[in-house]
C-alpha cells in the first residue's frame, strides 16, 4: 500500500485539478526547511508542478531564495503566522497559486510557532477548488525536545498532538538514548501519530519512509478551539536586513563571520534565559554563494552551509525568534551584535529597517570609510 501511495505520488498520474497540499511543522530550529528543499526536489525531478510557502515570524523572510530552482516556486508570507494572524493572506496566496502556476503540490512550511492542524482547518473552509491533503506532519529535533516541553509545554503539546506523522529529525547526531525517550514522550502525547526516525539533512532510507506517507491521503482531524499560537508560544521575534557595500572578500571571511556573530548573539542572549530555545538564522549573499548559519538552543554550536549561486546583490539577513526574552532585549542584542562584527570586520553596510510594509535604508559607514574620504 504505501510503496503504491509512493509511486502514485510521483508518476504524474495524478488529476491536475486536485491539487494536494502538505503541511510541515515544527517547532523552530526543527528542520522544516532542509526535509522540504529535499522533498520538493524529488517532486520536481518527478516532474511534478511544486510550490511552496514559507511562513516566517519576522519581518523579513530568509529560506525562500535557497528554496527556488526549476519546476519550484517559492512564495513568502511574514510578518505573523498563518494559523491566525495571516489567514487572509494564506488564502489570497494559495488562490493566486492555483490560478497562475497550477501547482501539482504545495508545500506549506509554517513558522515554528504555528499549529499546522490549525491551519488544514483554516484552509479546508477558505473555499477553493479542489484540493486534497497529506497527513500533517509536525517535526521534532530530539536534541531538544525535553527542554521544549519544559519551557513551552502546553505549546509543544498542542504541536505533537495535531499531527498524524511525528518525524522524529536529526538522527544522524541525536544519541540513542535521547531518541528513546523522545519515542516515549511523543507516544504518551499522541498515541496515534505515527513516528518516524530519520535525518533529513542526509536523505536517509527513512526518509524516503516519509514520502512514502506524505503520499497517503490525510484525516481529517475533530475541530479544536482556535489559539493564537504567537501569544501561547512566549516567543519574540526580530529580523533585520543589511546590505554590504564591500568589505568580505571570500566564502571563508564569510564563514568566520557567521560563527562569530551567531556565537556572540547565543551568549548573550543565554545570561538572559540560559535554556532558551528557537532559531537564529543567519544569511549572508557573495557574488558567487551564499552561506547559511543558525543556532537553535542555548547548548548547540552555530552551524553553517556553503550553497553554491550566483548573487547580483551582497546583503545580510537575520531572522531571530527565542523563547522568554524581551522583545527589546532581543532587537538590542541581534542588531548591535551584528553591527559590532561588521564594523570589526571593515565591511561597510547599509541597514533596512522593516516600517509600515516598507523598506526604509538607514546609512552606516565603517571608520575606515571615514578615513578615507
Amino acid at each position: 500500500m504505501y510503496l503504491s501511495a509512493r509511486h502514485n505520488l510521483f508518476s504524474g498520474n495524478e488529476d491536475r485539478k486536485n491539487m494536494k497540499v502538505m503541511i510541515i511543522g515544527g517547532f523552530l530550529g526543527s528542520g522544516k526547511t532542509t526535509a522540504i528543499q529535499r522533498i520538493s526536489r524529488q517532486l520536481s525531478d518527478a516532474g511534478k508542478r511544486t510550490a511552496i510557502i514559507v511562513n516566517e515570524i519576522g519581518e523579513i523572510g530568509l529560506d525562500g531564495d535557497t528554496l527556488n530552482s526549476p519546476g519550484i516556486t517559492t512564495r513568502e508570507l511574514t510578518s505573523g503566522c498563518i494559523c491566525c494572524t495571516l489567514k487572509i493572506s494564506m488564502q489570497y496566496t494559495l488562490q493566486t497559486l492555483e490560478e497562475e502556476f497550477r501547482p501539482d503540490i504545495v508545500i506549506i512550511e509554517p513558522t515554528g510557532i504555528a499549529f499546522p492542524g490549525q491551519i488544514r482547518e483554516e484552509i479546508e473552509v477558505m473555499g477553493l477548488s479542489e484540493l486534497s491533503f497529506s497527513p500533517v506532519v509536525t517535526l521534532v529535533d530530539p536534541g531538544r525536545f525535553g527542554t521544549e516541553a519544559k519551557e513551552i509545554p502546553k505549546f509543544i503539546e498542542t504541536q505533537v498532538k495535531e499531527a498524524e506523522i511525528l518525524g522524529i529529525n536529526k538522527m544522524d547526531i541525536a544519541p540513542a538514548e535521547i531518541v528513546r525517550a523522545t519515542e516515549k514522550m511523543l507516544a504518551e502525547l499522541n498515541p496515534e501519530a505515527r513516528v518516524l526516525k530519520f535525518s533529513a539533512k542526509l536523505g536517509d532510507e527513512q526518509f524516503e519512509d516519509l514520502l512514502i506517507h506524505l503520499a497517503l491521503p490525510g484525516i481529517e482531524k475533530p475541530s479544536q478551539e482556535k489559539k493564537n499560537s504567537i501569544e501561547i508560544s512566549e516567543v519574540s521575534a526580530h529580523s533585520v536586513l543589511y546590505t554590504l557595500k564591500s568589505g568580505v572578500q571570500n566564502p571563508e571571511e564569510g564563514r568566520q563571520f557567521i560563527e562569530g556573530s551567531l556565537q556572540s548573539i547565543r551568549d548573550r542572549v543565554k545570561e538572559i534565559n540560559p535554556d532558551f530555545i528557537g532559531h537564529v538564522k543567519l544569511s549572508m549573499k557573495l557574488p558567487d554563494s551564499i552561506i547559511k548559519g543558525s543556532v537553535t538552543s542555548s547548548g548547540e554550536a552555530p552551524q553553517v552551509e556553503f550553497i553554491p549561486r550566483k548573487n547580483e546583490n551582497l546583503e545580510l539577513r537575520l531572522l531571530s525568534a527565542i523563547t522568554k526574552v524581551p522583545k527589546v532585549r532581543l532587537i538590542e542584542i541581534v542588531e548591535s551584535s551584528l553591527e559590532e562584527k561588521l564594523r570589526e570586520s571593515g565591511i561597510s553596510f547599509e541597514k533596512k529597517e522593516q516600517q509600515h510594509g516598507t523598506l526604509t535604508k538607514i546609512s552606516e559607514i565603517t571608520k575606515k570609510e571615514v578615513r578615507v574620504e
